[in-house]
């Protein structure tokens, strides 16, 4: 495929605002999880991964019917890393009519729609008037909102495939632009805290009473963040930069929440990614892994990895430092991996005290400082909805 090179991109997570405060905290090895105190009433024993501030946050009062935790968390992520201007110029070079917007979300503002049932009287009252359900719940409510706060005027998408969310979104972009649909896209993922999501995966069992550890012999399941983060596509490369190489996606919709046990769909994902890109197993420096710590998905994963890349290639989770951002986790990776490209680092899994020896890859312990010049990123959803990207410097 023709590469698509990424002019910028920023991120917000419980790590912090913008790329360099993401960076800072990727690079000392210092987890972001802590005790759930989420809205006060969610009394879990689990660890999350939450954003400082929302609360504060302003929406102005012309998007005010907008006004919710998701779309708060996407307005304070475009505003880091100079991303608005960067899409300005997009807009200035193409036109706002050529300039995609493709974001994606699992829950996107459900969270208004809880505090709306919390707020009422009793069972039988309406729920209260600022309650706004088009601008908030409603899935493509975070893809409106960043395309009306950018003033893009081009295709518009909403991408829901749970945990696969935001690493779709760059399959979609990549093909919306070759089809001559658009002629720059941003591409992103929003997701937040909610009780829905928190209760849950409780309910499921897949909660962790302790920071998540990935691929560990002990691991006992996730640790739930939430984030934003956008990235700039562009049809026309200039020198220098990173871009997209490729991408694979596959769905096995072998269970509704637990992955095919022999990874097939993440196998079949990542050798179309390889396809895609023209590449071999072996070109690949690192593989930033999706690596939950749930027992079934890091397994499942492993044997996929193991199966196409051997047990040499480097892996790791990086979602010790932010927890599981869900519909986000595909951009929050995807900058990850283009950190470990700019600064040649290859992460640890953090919080992993023993590596399982069932999943028999090269988990890295430690980070590893040395060049990077190639990255497979994966990000896999409920349902087998499985996405591979490849990223690499801009040729």
């Amino acid at each position: 495929m023709n590469p698509l090179q990424i002019t910028n991109y920023t991120l917000l997570t419980a790590l912090g605002a913008g790329v360099e405060a993401n960076w800072q905290g990727l690079n000392a090895g210092e987890s972001a999880l802590h005790p759930c105190e989420f809205y006060d009433i969610a009394d879990l024993h689990t660890w999350v991964g939450e954003v400082d501030g929302l609360d504060e946050v302003v929406i102005g009062r012309e998007f005010s019917k907008f006004d919710c935790r998701n779309n708060r968390l996407a307005l304070q992520g475009l505003k880091q890393d100079g991303f608005i201007g960067s899409v300005q110029q997009a807009k200035s070079r193409y036109g706002g009519d050529r300039v995609g917007v493709f974001i994606g979300t699992s829950t996107s503002g459900i969270h208004q729609t809880e505090r709306a049932y919390l707020a009422r009287q009793n069972e039988h009252a309406a729920l209260p008037g600022w309650y706004h359900y088009e601008e908030t719940q409603n899935t493509y409510s975070v893809a409106e909102f960043v395309r009306l706060y950018t003033g893009c005027e081009g295709v518009s998408v909403a991408i829901s495939t749970a945990c696969s969310s935001s690493a779709k979104v760059f399959a979609s972009a990549y093909r919306a632009i070759h089809l001559g649909l658009c002629d720059a896209a941003i591409v992103g993922g929003v997701d937040s805290l909610c009780l829905t999501t928190l209760y849950g995966f409780d309910s499921l069992q897949l909660l962790s009473d302790e920071p998540c550890r990935p691929s560990d012999r002990f691991r006992n399941g996730i640790s739930i963040g939430e984030a934003a983060g956008f990235a700039l596509l562009q049809r026309f490369p200039e020198a220098g930069g990173f871009s997209l190489l490729g991408y694979g996606e596959s769905s096995d919709a072998f269970h509704m929440s637990s992955p095919h046990p022999d990874g097939e769909g993440a196998y079949l994902a990542m050798q179309a990614a390889l396809h895609s890109a023209g590449m071999e197993a072996e070109q690949i420096d690192y593989i930033n892994l999706h690596g939950t710590a749930t027992v079934a998905n890091d397994l499942a994963e492993g044997v996929a990895v193991s199966r196409l890349f051997g047990n040499k290639t480097p892996c790791s989770s990086t979602k010790g430092w932010t927890g599981h951002t869900l519909g986000a986790a595909g951009i929050v990776e995807i900058v990850f991996s283009l950190l470990s490209l700019k600064h040649g680092l290859m992460p640890c899994s953090l919080n992993t005290q023993q590596v399982d020896s069932d999943i028999g890859i090269n988990i890295l312990m430690k980070s590893h400082s040395q060049p990077v010049k190639i990255v497979l990123s994966n990000s896999f959803g409920f349902g087998g909805n499985n996405v591979s990207l490849i990223i690499g410097e801009t040729v």
